[in-house]
């Protein structure tokens, strides 16, 4: 069985999150997706509350779990024996980030391998930090945030 492990801070989870998700189901017998804080990053939503989301946004997909992680990836990713990491790029700055990132975990532990997962066209602009820009301005996020959340991203955001 090939497990793999999606990190993110998904804060809320986006339509170019879930792609990921779906299009990493279909290759690996096991995703998990670990909500995960990043202390460079203010969250809008508790850890349990984006964890909910996500749990929401999923139904059906029946090989995915989602946990609340804590620490390094690697760590949690050992702990959850998956050998890989699923990481998604959407534009040459995510590319060099997430190198970093990468190369990272591979000095903590060479075992364990990153595979990004580049976006769909259509979806490489999106991004958390636009939808709740974009949100807290009344905006519409419908094609940002998936349907099964709006309402209560919205709520959270709207002005």
């Amino acid at each position: 069985m090939i497990k793999a492990i999606y990190p993110g801070t998904f804060d809320p989870i986006t339509e170019g999150h879930l792609d990921v998700i779906r299009r990493a189901a279909r290759i690996y017998d096991r995703l998990i997706i670990a909500v995960m804080e990043n202390r460079s990053k203010k969250c809008t939503f508790s850890k349990e509350e984006r964890k909910a989301m996500i749990e929401k946004c999923i139904e059906g997909i029946g090989n995915v779990d989602v946990v609340i992680g804590e620490g390094l990836t690697v760590n949690l990713a050992k702990e959850n024996d998956c050998r890989i990491i699923v990481r998604g790029i959407r534009a040459v700055s995510d590319y060099e980030s997430e190198l970093a990132l990468a190369t990272a975990n591979m000095n903590l532990d060479d075992e364990i391998e990153t595979v990004f997962m580049v976006a769909k066209p259509e979806l490489s602009f999106l991004s958390s930090s636009v939808a709740k820009e974009i949100a807290s301005f009344n905006g519409d996020i419908s094609g940002y945030i998936p349907q099964a959340i709006i309402e209560e991203v919205s709520k959270k955001l709207y002005r």
